[in-house]
């Protein structure tokens, strides 16, 4: 007996975003040949914690957890550079390479001829970007873990939330980079990830800052990253992770619409 045209029809033909397991596959099959561009990004905030967790924190002493218990400076930036380390990952994954894929390879004219779609392409950058991120805060999470940074069983939950906010910085990224024409519009894009890693809780408390600007800071997707990473580290749990978790999740999905809207509008016109 012949099924129905439209039961055939959706047992034969994909659903969007499930081809997009072949632009993954593609981006591991590109980094074999450039792995050190991979692990490169890695040193920059472990940079950052040596110097500035382990220099200078021996003079700043302790600072004041998310429970108002004192602990070691060291321990409170460590989380904070891992989710710099998870966004670093996911943004320079989905601009930079997102950027010349479009411009100037052409990479997705070539994919569009195939079954793969738009969303396909998507989620397909988006998950890449995601992984490359995850990377990052592994390898991080491995040096704190060597270096006694890791002090409650919680912290085996930030590599989830490092996906999570790879997950977030991938789509806004790539969302944002569908509109860049040039590559001094990257400009722009320093001109908020600086601010975005100086200005986000990462080297001193909320507390610390005007009142006015802790308004402005509690609004940036790092600080919600930045939070929940410290938090899981430091076991202190609650309620109010869930808000974290749902700030950065609303905002990957956000990201991700208005990327694949974008995209259709750019190769499909």
């Amino acid at each position: 007996m012949t099924a129905p045209a439209p039961i055939r029809d959706f047992l034969v033909l994909p659903l969007p975003g499930m081809g997009a397991r072949h632009l993954i596959e593609r981006s591991v099959l590109v980094y074999r040949r450039i792995w050190l561009v991979l692990v490169s990004g890695f040193f920059e905030p472990l940079f950052y914690l040596l110097g500035i967790g382990f220099g200078l924190g021996a003079m700043v002493g302790s600072l004041p957890g998310p429970d108002g218990q004192p602990i070691p400076y060291q321990l409170f930036v460590a989380p904070a550079l891992m989710a710099t380390s998870a966004m670093n990952g996911a943004i320079y994954d989905s601009t930079f390479n997102i950027f010349f894929k479009l411009n100037f390879q052409r990479t997705y004219e070539g994919v569009l001829a195939t079954p793969l779609g738009v969303v396909d392409v998507a989620i397909g950058e988006i998950a890449w970007a995601l992984i490359r991120g995850t990377l990052y805060a592994i390898g991080f999470f491995v040096v704190m873990f060597v270096l006694g940074l890791v002090a409650s069983p919680w912290a085996v939950l930030t590599i989830p939330a490092a996906m999570l906010i790879g997950f977030a910085f991938a789509a806004v990224g790539m969302a944002a980079t569908t509109w860049m024409r040039k590559i001094q519009d990257f400009d722009l894009l320093a001109l908020v990830q600086i601010p975005l890693f100086l200005f986000s809780a990462t080297f001193f408390p909320l507390s610390t800052y005007p009142a006015e600007l802790q308004t402005i800071v509690q609004l940036s997707p790092l600080y919600h990253g930045v939070e929940l990473m410290r938090d899981l580290t430091l076991g202190h749990v609650g309620p109010w992770v869930l808000v974290h978790v749902a700030y950065l999740a609303a905002l990957g999905a956000l990201g991700l619409l208005v990327c694949s809207r974008r995209l259709g509008r750019l190769l499909l016109k």
